[in-house]
C-alpha cells in the first residue's frame, strides 16, 4: 500500500513514481506468496519482495538513466576530488552544485569517473553493493560457527532471510532503488553494531569510522557504540575503537577539508543545515522546518534545539550508559530522530536511520538466541555420543 501511494503521489516521470508503482506490483505478488506459505516470514516471498521492489525498478531506472540527484553530485565529487583535491565547487550557486556529504561518499564516484556512463559504474550501484555487503557481513558476524539449529534449520539461512525482508522493506527499498545515499551509511553502522555485539573493539572502530567519513548522520553512532563498549568490554575496548573511529574519520576529512576550507564550510555544514545563502532540496513539513518557516530567527532556533537534544543523548550515554545493542541502537535511533525532526533541512526518507536502527539490532537478537540454541544442542548431541548407552 505504501508503494502505491507514493507512486500515485509522486509528480509524473520521477524515479519515486516509477519505483512506487512498479513496487506495488512486487509488494502484492509477494503478499499472494507469503500468504500461501505455512511459514511466517518465509525466504520465498522475502526473495519475490526484493525482486519486484529493488531489482526489477532498478534496472529500469538504470536502463532509461534516472536517477537522484544525489548519484550525479557524488560523481562529480569523485572527477572533482581527483582533479583539485576537493570534492566541493567552490562556487556553489544551484541546488545541484552543492555536496553535503563528506569526502569519503566521494569514493562511490569513481567507477563512473574510470569507466563513463554504464549500468555498473553508476554511484547508485555501489550504493547498493556496500550496503549489501555490510548487511551480509553483519548476519556472517553473528552467525559464525552456528551450525545446525534445534529446528533442524541453518541460523545463516535464517539470517539471510532477514537480510531479504530488511530489503523488502519500504524504507530501505526507495533510496536503494533510486540512488539514495544514506543506504551504505546505516549499513556500515549495522555491522559496527555487530561487531560491538561481539566485542571487536578494533573492527567496530574502523567500520563506524568509515561511516563517519561518508556523512555526519554516522557521527552519533560513535559515543553511542564507544558508551556500549565501556560498559561491556571495558575501558581499553571503549578507547580503541574512539580511537579508530575518529583517526579513520579524521584523516579522511581533515586533508580536504584544509585544502579549501570555505568551500567545505559552505557545502558540508552549512547547506546540509539548511544555513546556507542557498535553501537545501532536501525539505519537509517537519517541526524544524515548521520553526524556520513560522518564527523569526527560527534557524538559529533550530540549531540550538538540535544542540540541546545531542547534549541531552551525551549526558543520557553518561548516566546510563547502553548494556545491550539493542539499548545502544534504540538510543542512537532517538538520537536521530530528534535531529531529522528539528533539522530545517531533512526529507522523509532519512526515516531510514531509526527505522532500520530499531529492527535490525532485534533482528541481532534472535540471531544470537539462535546461536546460543545451536551450541546447546551441539554440546548436546557430544555429550551424548560420548555416553555409553545401556544394553
Amino acid at each position: 500500500m505504501s508503494a502505491l501511494v507514493v507512486g500515485l503521489l509522486s509528480p509524473a516521470g520521477t524515479t519515486q513514481q516509477a519505483w512506487g508503482l512498479i513496487a506495488a506490483a512486487g509488494y502484492a505478488c509477494a503478499a499472494l506468496v507469503a500468504a500461501r506459505s505455512s511459514m511466517p516470514w518465509a525466504r520465498r516471498p522475502a526473495a519475490i519482495a526484493v525482486i519486484g521492489v529493488v531489482a526489477l525498478p532498478l534496472l529500469y531506472l538504470t536502463v532509461i538513466g534516472k536517477a537522484q540527484m544525489e548519484v550525479g553530485v557524488v560523481e562529480r565529487s569523485a572527477r572533482l576530488l581527483l582533479s583539485s583535491g576537493t570534492p566541493y565547487n567552490d562556487a556553489p550557486h544551484a541546488v545541484r552544485d552543492f555536496n553535503p556529504y563528506l569526502p569519503g561518499m566521494a569514493l562511490f564516484g569513481i567507477p563512473h569517473m574510470l569507466f563513463g556512463d554504464t549500468p555498473f559504474s553508476s554511484a547508485r550501484v555501489w550504493f547498493f553493493a556496500v550496503f549489501l555487503a555490510a548487511a551480509a557481513g553483519a548476519v556472517r558476524v553473528l552467525t559464525r560457527d552456528t551450525g545446525i539449529g534445534t529446528d533442524g534449520t541453518t541460523h545463516g539461512t535464517t539470517g539471510r532471510t532477514g537480510v531479504l525482508w530488511l530489503i523488502a522493506c519500504p524504507v530501505v527499498a526507495l533510496p536503494l532503488t533510486i540512488g539514495g545515499v544514506d543506504p551504505p551509511v546505516i549499513g556500515l553502522i549495522c555491522l559496527a553494531l555487530a561487531f560491538a555485539h561481539q566485542g571487536h573493539a578494533g573492527r567496530t572502530g574502523l567500520v563506524v569510522g568509515a561511516a563517519a567519513a561518508l556523512k555526519w548522520t554516522a557521527w552519533p553512532a560513535v559515543p553511542v557504540i564507544v558508551a556500549m563498549l565501556a560498559v561491556c568490554g571495558g575501558r581499553r575496548a571503549a578507547v580503541k575503537c574512539a580511537a579508530t573511529a575518529t583517526g579513520i574519520a579524521v584523516l579522511a576529512i581533515v586533508p580536504v577539508a584544509l585544502v579549501d576550507s570555505g568551500a567545505f564550510y559552505q557545502n558540508a555544514v552549512l547547506y546540509p543545515l539548511g544555513l546556507g545563502s542557498t535553501a537545501s532540496s532536501a525539505q519537509s513539513p517537519l517541526l524544524g522546518h515548521l520553526i524556520v518557516s513560522l518564527i523569526p530567527d527560527g534557524k538559529a532556533v533550530t540549531v540550538a534545539l538540535i544542540a540541546l537534544s545531542a547534549a541531552g543523548t551525551g549526558v543520557s550515554l553518561l548516566i546510563r550508559p547502553p548494556r545491550t545493542t539493542v539499548a545502544a541502537a534504540d538510543r542512537l535511533a532517538l538520537g536521530l530522530a530528534l535531529a531529522i525532526v528539528l533539522s530545517p533541512a531533512t526529507r522523509i526518507g532519512y526515516a531510514i536511520y531509526p527505522v532500520v536502527l530499531l529492527a535490525w539490532p532485534r533482528f541481532t537478537q534472535s540471531l544470537s538466541r539462535g546461536r546460543r540454541a545451536a551450541h546447546h544442542h551441539a554440546n548436546a548431541l557430544a555429550r551424548r555420543h560420548r555416553t555409553p548407552q545401556s544394553p
